[in-house]
């Protein structure tokens, strides 16, 4: 398996990222959180600063949220391999 490395606050790759698909993001964030018993009831977008959707999600960047997805989907398909 090829090594991934975290996305990075400042990655220009976010600046492509529009208010509605972080909310999609976070839309699966809560999905799949619930099954690891991870619960973000509060979270949401908040503003848009330099081209950049921040995420109402205590004080965390978009980045975070990606980088969260990503863990949870490779514990998902870990279990799913493990089954």
């Amino acid at each position: 398996m090829a090594r991934r490395y975290p996305i990075k606050p400042g990655d220009p790759k976010l600046l492509g990222f529009t208010d509605d698909h972080v909310r999609s993001l976070l839309g699966e964030l809560h999905e799949r959180g619930r099954k690891f018993g991870l619960v973000f009831p509060s979270s949401t977008t908040d503003r848009t600063i330099d081209g950049r959707v921040l995420v109402c999600f205590n004080t965390a960047p978009l980045s975070t949220l990606l980088n969260l997805l990503t863990l949870l989907l490779d514990a998902d398909r870990e279990t799913t391999c493990d089954s």
